[in-house]
């Protein structure tokens, strides 16, 4: 077998690799356990990279989707675990300190014993006030109300850097309103979505049930419901057309906005967050908003009560009593996602303290689990990248000089965050009590809502984080013109510091070159160095980038997933376009690190090919039938599969590490081998 001479040829050469460099051999990375030598790798390298791992790794029942990343959330949710036990038994935590309150918090959320006999209970107040609606007028008062205490309400109330003078924090009124996740649930005539539909109607009855209607009244209701929000995903925005950040930028002021609901008066829902009546607002989807607007008065005051109870109820059920929990789970979980058990109460604890105070848990987390080395490390892959990406770009052919200087200046401003945050989030304001876990939700829901509000109007806070430090995620900011990489993606195996630089680079390189291929992608190319929403390229350029881009949306067209279903080409095209790039220049990158010299042999494997291994080992992942339609339908990532196997397939060097030739699926034909820099 061609791959097996290969290995023969790499193991005679180890020995001469660690001569050459003259010290000890690192850490291979590469754990041979995993790899399923029966299937080629220029056949499928995902498969040859993952397959014995996944098949002794079948996915939990509490599960949709099992793999690489998923164990590295588990890992960092057992630590959080410890933390939050620990804080939670505390005989000497001071009152009010973050150890106090995360200790109550989590403590709260673990009596269930509490939670269960309260029932519906704690929801009863909003209730009540939503059964006392009688006119039009108390219809907008609630949901004005609503909008500090519960927002479940058509529309909402945010924050938002101004996408063209980016330094200003302006309000937004966006759009929601939808139970189901997306708005094309609502009229996709396939046998899944029709199912789908037909679970929710029985979901939904089945809550009102729970809340003491008969089943009659409760099946009638639930058909509200769906009439209700029906009519507002007519009007909602797709996936795709979310995509462009001017699909979603109108700003106004107050005028503007009042002129869109004249039935509806903002000025009350600014007043209980203390915001001025002279404050710029963005309106997020104007088509929506006349929508909500039209329906104050169009709708049925019955059927607006009718819809606020299921709201009011959908959102609380998670925090409510078993019956409650248990038929959300079954909805959202179950149907949704495929999913057969629920999570152990401390994970969906330690998940809930996340969420409320997760930089304080943050706080504790990178105090024990990341190193000012591992910090370190990352900040010379991240640089590494930077003077890797900013070569590509000055030589990139089909670039004009403009182009290419308003490109480099984007890329030297780059502001990148490792590991947490500099200035910790303050949670003083926060109340926690150990036995009012209904409240304490309630309670950071509000401190968040008035955190983010409280920004509009003030200077721009570049310090500030939206992840927090144990998340396993990466993100790029536009309008901040940031990457941010938290701890707790900065594991093995995607990062290790005892292990080599080639999959060290394959890994979390990969994930680095992608967050920044971000800023130069379909959407992040419309913001320019200072994060401002501003069209920098030349026309000829920028057909030129387009026709680049439209080689991507072709192959996750055309690329089967199973069971006749692909990817919507254009909803991952930035995913795919960052998976390329980032790959594309992580290995670039790690070319230069080495300086010209060959990279080491170790484990049997030479350094591009450990190089890629680790990059397909970071999407050794398997998910649920039910789990990959809904992600076909709403993420813009591509399947973890083809975020591995449709990158590789476009990349001449991994198809020199693993000789494969011409024919072989791992090899895109030349002429259709999509290229990004």
């Amino acid at each position: 077998m061609r791959f097996m001479r290969l290995l023969a040829t790499v193991l005679a050469a180890i020995l001469t690799a660690a001569l050459m460099f003259g010290q000890q051999i690192t850490s291979s990375g590469i754990d041979r356990t995993s790899l399923d030598t029966s299937c080629k790798p220029c056949q499928d390298f995902w498969r040859f990279t993952n397959g014995t791992w996944l098949d002794k790794n079948p996915i939990p029942a509490r599960y949709s989707s099992w793999g690489t990343l998923s164990v590295i959330s588990e890992g960092n949710r057992e630590r959080l675990r410890v933390i939050l036990e620990s804080a939670a038994q505390s005989t000497t935590a001071k009152p009010a300190s973050n150890e106090r309150k995360l200790g109550d918090l989590y403590a709260s959320c673990m009596d269930t014993a509490a939670i269960d006999a309260l029932g519906a209970k704690p929801l009863q107040p909003e209730l009540d006030r939503v059964a006392a609606i009688r006119s039009v007028k108390d219809l907008t008062a609630t949901l004005t109300a609503f909008f500090r205490t519960s927002p479940v309400g058509p529309v909402g109330l945010g924050d938002t850097q101004d996408l063209k003078n980016s330094t200003d924090v302006i309000a937004e009124i966006t759009a929601g309103g939808l139970s189901l996740p997306d708005r094309d649930y609502y009229f996709k005539d396939d046998a899944r979505s029709k199912q789908i539909r037909e679970e929710f109607l029985k979901h939904v009855a089945k809550m009102f049930e729970l809340l003491g209607e008969k089943p009659e009244a409760a099946a009638a209701a639930s058909k509200t419901v769906m009439a209700f929000e029906t009519a507002f995903a007519e009007v909602s925005l797709t996936r795709v057309q979310r995509r462009d950040p001017y699909s979603q930028y109108h700003k106004t002021d107050l005028t503007g906005a009042a002129a869109l609901t004249p039935h509806f008066d903002w000025k009350p829902v600014l007043r209980q967050f203390q915001l001025n009546e002279n404050v710029a607002i963005n309106i997020e989807q104007p088509d929506f908003v006349k929508k909500f607007d039209a329906q104050l008065t169009a709708v049925p005051l019955d059927d607006w009560k009718i819809w606020l109870r299921w709201r009011l109820l959908e959102r609380a059920a998670p925090n409510l009593s078993k019956p409650f929990f248990d038929e959300s789970f079954h909805f959202n979980s179950g149907v949704m996602r495929g999913v057969k058990e629920q999570l152990p109460r401390w994970q969906t604890c330690t998940a809930l303290a996340d969420r409320a105070m997760g930089e304080a848990l943050g706080e504790a987390f990178v105090a024990k689990h990341f190193t000012p080395e591992a910090k370190r490390r990352m900040n010379e892959l991240v640089e590494n990248l930077r003077a890797t990406l900013r070569e590509r770009l000055e030589s990139a052919d089909f670039l004009s000089p403009a182009t290419k200087r308003n490109a480099v200046a984007k890329l030297n401003s780059f502001a990148g965050k490792i590991g947490y945050p500099d200035v910790w989030r303050d949670y003083s304001g926060l109340s926690i009590e150990r036995k009012s876990y209904f409240e304490n939700v309630r309670a950071a829901g509000l401190h968040a809502r008035l955190y983010r509000l409280g920004k509009i109007g003030k200077p721009l806070d570049r310090k500030e984080w939206h992840m927090t430090p144990p998340t396993v995620n990466a993100y790029y900011n536009p309008p901040m013109n940031e990457i941010v990489f938290p701890a707790g993606i900065l594991q093995p195996p995607l990062f290790d510091v005892s292990a080599d630089d080639a999959v060290n680079y394959g890994a979390i390189g990969a994930v680095i070159g992608h967050e920044m291929g971000h800023g130069f992608d379909d959407q992040g190319s419309k913001f320019d160095a200072e994060g401002n929403l501003k069209d920098w390229w030349t026309p000829e350029d920028r057909k030129k980038f387009d026709e680049r881009a439209a080689c991507v949306v072709d192959q996750f067209n055309t690329l089967e997933v199973g069971d006749g279903l692909h990817h919507n080409g254009k909803l991952v095209l930035g995913e795919a376009l960052g998976d390329l790039g980032g790959l594309t220049l992580a290995y670039r990158a790690y070319q230069r690190a080495l300086g010209g010299k060959p990279g080491p042999v170790i484990d049997g494997f030479t350094a591009d090919q450990r190089f890629f291994l680790s990059f397909a080992r970071a999407w050794g992942s398997q998910a649920r039938p039910e789990a990959v339609r809904l992600l076909l339908n709403t993420d813009p990532h591509p399947i973890p599969k083809f975020r591995a196997n449709g990158t590789l397939q476009n990349m001449p060097e991994f198809r020199q590490a693993f000789q494969c030739q011409e024919g072989d699926p791992m090899v895109r034909p030349p002429a259709q081998q999509c290229k990004l820099w």
